[in-house]
């Protein structure tokens, strides 16, 4: 358990070859183990060993990502991005060992079966012939971040990064709001040559990947990686469907609303984030002050949050601040050897902050109370699960809004909900051009971009582009970092914001209720799958249509309800 604050934490940069030298020592031990006990003993050493270099490399990353223009974090995450898939050729290697224990059954019982699941899927994503071409992948990932990281954009007399430009995007000013926005898109004009050419050598690059490992496209790799072993992309493209047929009227007409709500003859590309004439909802205060009321919020939520809130104060294990040279957006990480999370997110002023205040650390919570397990592939479950706990605290903290909002909190009521539709279709979209995109891999970025568009127009018809071209020829996407960094994740947010929705018409009726099992969700991390874990909350799953049709005509009903044009 840590005993430290966060920037007193040592870090040791990895000595791989010691790492490699003792991990294989304990994976021969537990080759040759003849007893349950010795092959346990074998096991307890390999995760030992892994979270003492999981911590170092997340410990790299976290600051790195803080302050992308220091040197030495920059080469040790550099260093890292190489050792990283020999680190994971170990993984699997301990993998199919386990795999092959004479002692499986009795391995099952005490351990669960969803180790071997995901030590089944371990074994297809890597061999020796692709460490190169990950290491690689790695670096034209960093390549992406830094880029990102680094904008620097003059506006309203100052350099500032993209996180910087989005207050002003969201000005009652309405030329304001779109010299912002243009600022924004203007930059990623600039660097759309170096984007296009970042995406196509990653894509091409995984494709060539999964060839090398056997299969026809990056696709079935792209899952297996994603650890997805109670559904395939089969299910996925008929979720989409649903999304469609759905859910993208319901969007429609929120966005209709959202223009007679302002009073314009159309809504313009600028407009799209602007919610109310009399402005978006906003915190009330700065940084130190949204943390303090944070701390109230878990406080009064439920022991358990307010032991964990307490924890991530108490050891500075957040960074909340957008500033200079920082990466964008927001994440939660863990340093295992300490059971601690870490929140880092780029306040800005909007009601984003809050959102990341209660996003990542639902996700946070959620590691925070599964560090309890043996197996250190059960402190996370695979990412749409993850997600279900981020979107779902999102929800569990409405009732203290008014802390952050005082007397805009209903307006932020609404526009939470109602962006949280508006997201679904977006979601999907992402997830429609990244099929595409890895089932026809030899498309140019021209005919890659056209495609986004066309996707864009189908998912978000109301998006009017006009007198941008660089939006207009499908360059939108360019800012989403999980299409370079992380292929086929987004579509998780869509599955979990289903699951989160049924929290909320849960939490309406009964509370309690739906808290406990909530954290039922939580504590369970990631030892059954996500069908499994949808199932242990009392959750119907978002592949029926029933779920998608009933939980987004309940959202419809309440938002129905509201006039929002009063607020």
């Amino acid at each position: 358990m840590l005993t430290q604050k966060f920037p007193e934490i040592q870090y040791i940069s990895p000595n791989f070859e010691q790492y490699e030298k003792e991990y294989n020592l304990s994976i021969d031990a537990l080759r040759n183990a003849s007893s349950l006990a010795a092959q346990q003993e074998s096991i307890n050493q390999i995760y030992s060993l892994a979270r003492e270099i999981e911590t170092m490399t997340s410990l790299a990353y976290v600051r790195h990502s803080i302050d992308t223009t220091d040197e030495y974090y920059e080469k040790e995450q550099e260093k890292i991005d190489q050792l990283s898939p020999k680190i994971q050729q170990l993984t699997t290697e301990y993998h199919k060992v386990l795999s092959e224990s004479p002692f499986r059954a009795e391995l099952t019982e005490i351990y669960g079966e969803q180790i071997f699941v995901y030590a089944s899927l371990s074994t297809k994503t890597i061999n020796e012939e692709v460490i190169t071409d990950l290491q690689e992948e790695n670096k034209l990932v960093s390549e992406y971040d830094k880029l990102i990281a680094t904008a620097s954009i003059d506006f309203e007399g100052e350099e500032r990064n993209l996180s910087g430009l989005t207050p002003f995007a969201q000005s009652t000013d309405r030329d304001l709001r779109k010299r912002a926005t243009d600022a924004r898109w203007n930059w990623f004009a600039s660097n759309m040559e170096k984007l296009d050419d970042i995406y196509d050598r990653l894509v091409k690059l995984r494709h060539q990947i999964a060839i090398k490992l056997g299969y026809k496209d990056f696709t079935e790799l792209g899952y297996a990686r994603m650890r997805r072993s109670d559904y395939s992309a089969k299910e996925i493209s008929t979720f989409r469907d649903h999304v469609y047929k759905y859910i993208v009227p319901i969007v429609n007409d929120l966005k209709e609303r959202q223009r007679q709500r302002l009073g314009y003859e159309k809504l313009e590309y600028y407009d799209q984030s602007f919610m109310y004439q009399s402005g978006n909802p906003t915190p009330k205060g700065n940084p130190d002050w949204i943390l303090n009321h944070g701390a109230t919020m878990y406080n009064e939520l439920s022991p358990e949050t307010k032991t964990f809130f307490a924890f991530m104060k108490d050891h500075e294990l957040l960074d909340l601040v957008n500033k200079k040279g920082k990466m964008g957006g927001g994440y939660c990480t863990f340093f295992p050897t300490f059971k601690a999370p870490f929140i880092f997110s780029n306040f800005n002023g909007t009601s984003h902050d809050i959102d990341v205040l209660t996003h990542e650390a639902g996700h946070a919570f959620q590691v925070y109370n599964s560090s309890h397990f043996e197996v250190n592939e059960y402190y996370w479950p695979t990412s749409e699960s993850a997600e279900i706990h981020s979107m779902s605290m999102e929800f569990f903290t409405w009732k203290w809004m008014s802390l952050f909002f005082e007397g805009d909190a209903d307006k932020y009521r609404f526009e939470h909900l109602a962006g949280s539709m508006n997201f679904i279709p977006y979601g999907t979209a992402v997830d429609e051009f990244q099929h595409r995109v890895y089932a026809e891999p030899t498309m140019t970025t021209i005919e890659r971009r056209a495609m986004w568009r066309a996707i864009e127009k189908k998912y978000l018809p109301y998006r009017d582009y006009t007198g941008i071209p660089y939006l207009e020829n499908g360059g939108f996407w360019h800012g989403q970092a999980h299409i370079f960094a992380s292929p086929f994740y987004y579509i998780d947010y869509v599955l979990a914001q289903l699951c989160a929705f049924q929290f909320w018409i849960r939490m309406q009726e009964d509370f309690d209720g739906a808290w406990k099992d909530y954290v039922t969700l939580c504590k369970a991390g990631g030892s059954k799958s996500f069908l499994s874990l949808v199932n242990l909350a009392n959750l119907k799953s978002p592949f029926e249509e029933k779920t998608i049709i009933d939980t987004s005509a309940k959202i419809k009903t309440w938002l129905d309800n509201i006039d929002d044009k009063k607020l």
